[in-house]
C-alpha cells in the first residue's frame, strides 16, 4: 500500500461503523469492560489446583475426573501406542479418545495436544462442577464434543476439557413446545439429542428408524452440538436450511454455573446466539432440540469425472457446468459439489432429494449429451445416477448389502454395527492440513451477463490450485420456509443469498506429536498453502468481500468477525458480555476473543 493510502485509511478508521469493521470496535469495547481475569494457569503457576483440589473435583463429577495422556507420549504405553497406530485413520476411535481430535495440526497454526485433564461428562452436573471448577481456579477451558474442528479449538495444553462424548442418549417426540412456549407455539415433530451424539447417532433414530428427517451434517462423525452453534449444512440444506435453523430449544451451562433452557422465549438472546455463533463461546450446550421434517421418498446422487483435453476445452466445460447448473440444479433438489480440478478435470459429486432416478437421469441428460458430443472432452468416469428410499440413506446394514464399497465401518471389536462414516470422507481422518479457505458466491453470479466472468476465474482458480462448489451451502434457491428458519440464526447472512460455498484446501497424513512416522514436508505444506491462498484469490476477484463458513475457514482470517458473522457480530458480542463477562469461554477467533491473546491464557 502507497504510504498516501496508508494515512488516509488511517485517518479514516475512527468513522468506520460497527457493520463495517466490528472487530475495532469490539476490542475498544473489551479492553474498556476487562473483568477481574488478568491470566489463567497454567501446571506449576500460583494459582494451578493442588492435588487435593483435584480430588474434590473428581469426587464432584463421580470419579469421571481423568489425567489426559496422548498415546505418543513418551510415557505412554506400548500397547496403547499400536492401538492407535492401527486406528489412527478410524475417527469413531480419534472421538473415544479424549487425546486426541479428528485433525491433528495445521501447518504453522496449531498442533493437537492434550489437555491436563479432563472431565468425562455423563450429566449436566457434571459440567457444572467442572465450568465452577474452571471459573474459580482460573482454567483454560476447553469443551469437545466430536472434535471435528479444523482451528484447533476441540483441545489445548494445560488446560481442563470438559469432553461431552459419553452425554450422547437421542430421544424423539411426537408434539415438543418448549418450555415456556406452551400455547403460543404449536407443537412439532423433534429430536432431543445429548452433547456427545454424532450425527450418525441421530440419522439411525430419526430417519432409520423412525422415518423422518433431521437437519444435520453431511460427515456422519461429526457432533451434533458443535455443528448446530457453527450454523452447519448437510447434504440438503438447499432444501431444509441450516442445522441450527431447525433449533427449538437448548440447555446450556453458562459461566456462571447455572443451567439455562433457552428458547425463543427464554433467554432468547443465548439462543440466538448459539444458533450459529460458534461453538465453545457462550457457555457448554448439554442437549439440542431439533424440529424434523417429513422424509422425502427419495434420494440420490449423481457421480463422474469430466477430463477436457486442453485449457480451451476445460474453460468451455466450466461455462457449460455453470450454464447447466443454473437452469437445471439451481433449486432445493439439488446439493453437494462439483470439484474443478487443476488437471483440467471435473468431478461430479452431487445428491439429490425429492426425485426418482429417472427424473435425476433426465435431469442430466442434456449435459452428459454436451460432453459426449465435444471431441475435446470426455468421460475419465462414466457418470452414474443413483436412487435408493430416503429411509435407508443412513443405514449401515442397508449399504453393506448393496454398495459395501460407499462406507468405511468402525472395525473395532465391540463397535457398534450403525457407526460407519462415508468413503470419501475417510482422508479427512487425523489430516494434518497445508491450507484451507472458504467462501460464499453470490447467486448473482449465475446472472447470464456474468457467467462468464465467473466461468474465467474459476478457470484462474484452478491454474493455481482446485477447489469444489458445494452448492448445498449456500441457500440462495431454497425454499422460503428454510430461507425463513435460516435468517433467524447467527450465520452470516450472506449465506442466504449464496448459491454455493466455495472450499479450496490441502493436507496430508495424520502427524499427532510424537506419533512415529509422522513427519509432514513443511516446506511443501507451506507450498500448498501458497497456492491454495492464489487459487482463492483468483476466484474472489468476482466476489470481493465474500463472508467465510466459520467451521470451515482459514486459521489465518484477518476480519474473522466480519468474515465469519457480518452484521450479526455486535449482537453477538453484546450476548457475549452478557453471559460470559470475564471471558471464561473461549476459542480463537471466536466471539469476544479480541481481549486474548491467541493461545487464550492473558489478556491484551
Amino acid at each position: 500500500m502507497r504510504r498516501r493510502d496508508l494515512l488516509k485509511a488511517a485517518l479514516t478508521l475512527p468513522l468506520i461503523p460497527w457493520a463495517a469493521s466490528p472487530s475495532l470496535a469490539f476490542a475498544r469495547e473489551a479492553m474498556a469492560a476487562v473483568g477481574t481475569w488478568r491470566a489463567r494457569v497454567r501446571p506449576g503457576q500460583p494459582g494451578w489446583p493442588s492435588e487435593a483440589q483435584w480430588e474434590q473435583l473428581r469426587h464432584a463429577v463421580g470419579g469421571r475426573l481423568e489425567r489426559v495422556q496422548s498415546p505418543f507420549d513418551a510415557a505412554a504405553s506400548a500397547a496403547a501406542r499400536e492401538e492407535a497406530l492401527a486406528q489412527i485413520k478410524n475417527p469413531y476411535y480419534l472421538g473415544d479418545t479424549a487425546a486426541l481430535t479428528q485433525t491433528s495440526g495445521w501447518v504453522d497454526a496449531w498442533t493437537s495436544r492434550p489437555s491436563a485433564y479432563a472431565v468425562a461428562a455423563t450429566t449436566t452436573a457434571d459440567v457444572v462442577a467442572a465450568v465452577n471448577f474452571a471459573r474459580e481456579h482460573h482454567l483454560r477451558l476447553v469443551v469437545k464434543g466430536g472434535g471435528h474442528s479444523y482451528q484447533g479449538t476441540s483441545d489445548a495444553p494445560d488446560s481442563l476439557l470438559i469432553w461431552t462424548r459419553h452425554m450422547n442418549a437421542v430421544s424423539l417426540h411426537d408434539r415438543f413446545v418448549p418450555q415456556g412456549c406452551e400455547g403460543l407455539q404449536a407443537p412439532l415433530p423433534a429430536v432431543t439429542v445429548q452433547a456427545g451424539a454424532m450425527w450418525v447417532d441421530a440419522y439411525g433414530a430419526v430417519t432409520t428408524e423412525a422415518g423422518r428427517y433431521v437437519q444435520g451434517g453431511g460427515c456422519m462423525t461429526v457432533g451434533v452440538a458443535g455443528l448446530v452453534q457453527s450454523g452447519g449444512f448437510g447434504s440438503f440444506s438447499k432444501r431444509f436450511g441450516t442445522a441450527s435453523g431447525s433449533l427449538l430449544e437448548a440447555e446450556v451451562v453458562t459461566a456462571d454455573g447455572k443451567v439455562r433452557v433457552a428458547n425463543a422465549r427464554q433467554e432468547p438472546e443465548l439462543f440466538w446466539a448459539i444458533k450459529g455463533g460458534g461453538g465453545g463461546s457462550f457457555g457448554v450446550v448439554t442437549r439440542l432440540t431439533l424440529r424434523t421434517h417429513e422424509l422425502p421418498e427419495m434420494f440420490g446422487a449423481v457421480f463422474g469425472v469430466i477430463q477436457a483435453d486442453s485449457d480451451d476445452a476445460y474453460r468451455a466445460l466450466i461455462a457449460e457446468a455453470i450454464r447447466f447448473y443454473r437452469e437445471a440444479l439451481f433449486n432445493p433438489h439439488w446439493g453437494e459439489q462439483m470439484v474443478f480440478r487443476s488437471d483440467n478435470a471435473l468431478r461430479l459429486s452431487m445428491v439429490f432429494q425429492g426425485l426418482d432416478q429417472k427424473t435425476a437421469e433426465q435431469t442430466w441428460a442434456p449435459f452428459f449429451a454436451w460432453v459426449r458430443a465435444r471431441k475435446d472432452c470426455r468421460f475419465k468416469e462414466e457418470p452414474h445416477v443413483i436412487a435408493l428410499p430416503a429411509r435407508h440413506f443412513w443405514d449401515a446394514e442397508f449399504f453393506r448389502q448393496h454398495a459395501p464399497q460407499l462406507i468405511v465401518p468402525d472395525r473395532r471389536p465391540d463397535a457398534p454395527r450403525d457407526h460407519v462414516l462415508w468413503a470419501g470422507d475417510e482422508g479427512q481422518v487425523g489430516q494434518f492440513i497445508h491450507g484451507y479457505r472458504s467462501a460464499w458466491l453470490p447467486q448473482s453470479l449465475l446472472d447470464p451477463q456474468r457467467q462468464a466472468a465467473l466461468a474465467d476465474a474459476v478457470f484462474a482458480a484452478t491454474r493455481h490450485w482446485g477447489f469444489s462448489l458445494h452448492f448445498n451451502k449456500g441457500l440462495a434457491g431454497a425454499p422460503a420456509d428454510a430461507l425463513e428458519r435460516s435468517r433467524d440464526t447467527a450465520t452470516n447472512p450472506q449465506v442466504l443469498d449464496a448459491f454455493a460455498l466455495a472450499i479450496t484446501g490441502g493436507e496430508s497424513g495424520p502427524a499427532f506429536p510424537g506419533m512415529p512416522g509422522a513427519s509432514p514436508d513443511l516446506a511443501d505444506a507451506r507450498s500448498e498453502a501458497r497456492r491454495i491462498d492464489a487459487s482463492m484469490d483468483a476466484l474472489l476477484k468476482v466476489a470481493p468481500g465474500a463472508g467465510s463458513y466459520v467451521s470451515e475457514s482459514n486459521y489465518f482470517e484477518r476480519d474473522w468477525q466480519a468474515s465469519f458473522w457480518g452484521s450479526h457480530y455486535p449482537r453477538l458480542a453484546a450476548a457475549k458480555r452478557h453471559y460470559d463477562p470475564d471471558g471464561l469461554f473461549f476459542v480463537r477467533h471466536g466471539v469476544g476473543s479480541e481481549a486474548w491473546s491467541d493461545d487464550g491464557f492473558t489478556r491484551r
